[in-house]
């Protein structure tokens, strides 16, 4: 995967404020699609475990564009966290950078699995891992036993996550 020319891709903490709004602005977006606020097994990520937290901005505008976080699991292992683009930016590579950044962090991390999950209603989401590569899992951690959710998963290639890095 190679770098979007288009934005601009970068770390900021759990508590900043562009990244809080993107994040509050998935979360009413789940609410919406879900009919509730209960959709996230588990803890909600936060500062104290996500390892790094991504914002996109649109070049030409300044403006944000979406959002991208990895919660460690452990030593070798991280889970995708918020991963969020604008609807009106979808399916013009924004997630996809933000997910090749967020393989180049985890590569330096010495992270050599990361792992996602999606819920029945976001077939996008599931599609869209599944396209970059992610095989299905079982369900772990919070996920198991829970109905409609979608576990993946997939190797971090030390060789594409390290060029993606300089690209």
């Amino acid at each position: 995967m190679q770098t979007n020319p288009r934005l601009n891709i970068r770390q900021v903490t759990w508590a900043n404020p562009v990244g809080a709004d993107l994040r509050a602005a998935q979360q009413a977006e789940l609410d919406a699609r879900f009919g509730t606020n209960d959709h996230e097994p588990g803890p909600p990520p936060s500062e104290a475990d996500t390892a790094v937290f991504l914002v996109a901005h649109d070049k030409a505008s300044g403006q944000p564009v979406g959002c991208g976080g990895l919660r460690l699991l452990d030593k070798h292992t991280a889970e995708i966290k918020r991963l969020y683009v604008l609807p009106y930016t979808r399916g013009s590579g924004v997630a996809s950078s933000i997910l090749a950044a967020l393989e180049a962090h985890a590569h330096s991390l010495g992270i050599t699995s990361i792992t996602a999950e999606a819920g029945s209603v976001q077939t996008d989401g599931r599609q869209f891992y599944e396209n970059s590569g992610f095989l299905p899992v079982p369900n772990f951690g919070p996920y198991i036993g829970v109905e409609h959710s979608y576990c993946y998963a997939k190797a971090i290639d030390s060789h594409s996550a390290a060029h993606t890095a300089m690209a």
